[in-house]
């Protein structure tokens, strides 16, 4: 009686742990794990004699792991290296007294994608900022280009449509500096035209709402005040016509 009764319990248990095993390791394909790991670096004293708080800088950075692909797994990993952020290592950051905080923040993680943003912060003759960030397809390990997402033939109207939205914050800055600086038009006419083009929409943010695009204006940090913020939003909604149905975008437009 013993036996039949734990061989019952086996038989109605059994479908409900495999079935537990399948839904586990279906979650784990769409996402990867993202732990952070924290280096505190420490400069030699000859190195910062004359800037005694230079002795200590921080790295944040992501450690990657639960992906079952491990070719994948070693792609996003090689990808979000320290060394392929800012193009510089931990050995070069301590030998160098310019960084004061190096750290990341995940923007999205589901759906197979990793959405991450890269940010140093340090000063040598003024403070300054920098940011990275890379959009990862978790099917291939391969950062998304917009041909893989994007229809091709629409390239130049999408590109118009986020190009609007720049325009319209270059004239509210210059609405806002004009009359204070009258030198100012002068000031930003050196830097050229700022327009978005389709080269540009290679470099995007996905969010569950829509697509963020990203534009550095590349201005340098004396006359970095008048800037455009250079983050341009765009809903699912509003992207209907140029998503790619069969691309890793199309899921959020069907």
């Amino acid at each position: 009686m013993r036996a039949f009764v734990s061989l019952l319990l086996l038989s109605i248990l059994a479908p409900a742990n495999y079935a537990q095993r399948q839904l586990v390791g279906t979650g784990a394909a769409d996402h990867a794990i993202v732990n952070p790991r924290k280096v505190v670096i420490t400069r030699r004293s000859e190195l910062i004699k004359n800037f005694p708080e230079k002795k200590h800088a921080t790295i944040t950075h992501p450690v990657i792991s639960g992906l079952k692909d491990a070719r994948v797994l070693r792609r996003v990993q090689s990808i979000l290296q320290i060394k392929n952020v800012f193009d510089s290592t931990i050995a070069e950051y301590r030998d160098d007294a310019w960084l004061e905080e190096f750290s990341y923040e995940v923007n999205y993680n589901k759906n197979s994608i990793l959405d991450i943003t890269f940010s140093q912060t340090g000063s040598g003759a003024y403070l300054d900022d920098q940011s990275r960030h890379f959009a990862i397809n978790l099917k291939n390990g391969r950062v998304f280009k917009a041909s893989d997402v994007f229809v091709v033939a629409k390239f130049g109207a999408l590109a118009a449509l986020v190009d609007a939205e720049l325009q319209d914050e270059l004239e509210e800055i210059a609405r806002e500096n004009a009359k204070e600086m009258p030198d100012y038009q002068e000031i930003v006419a050196s830097q050229g035209e700022l327009k978005f083009a389709p080269k540009n929409l290679d470099d995007f943010s996905v969010s569950a709402k829509g697509i963020t695009f990203l534009f550095d204006a590349g201005y340098p940090h004396v006359i970095r005040a008048f800037e455009p913020g250079g983050q341009y939003f765009v809903s699912f909604e509003e992207l209907k016509p140029y998503i790619k149905p069969d691309g890793a975008l199309g899921q959020f437009i069907h």
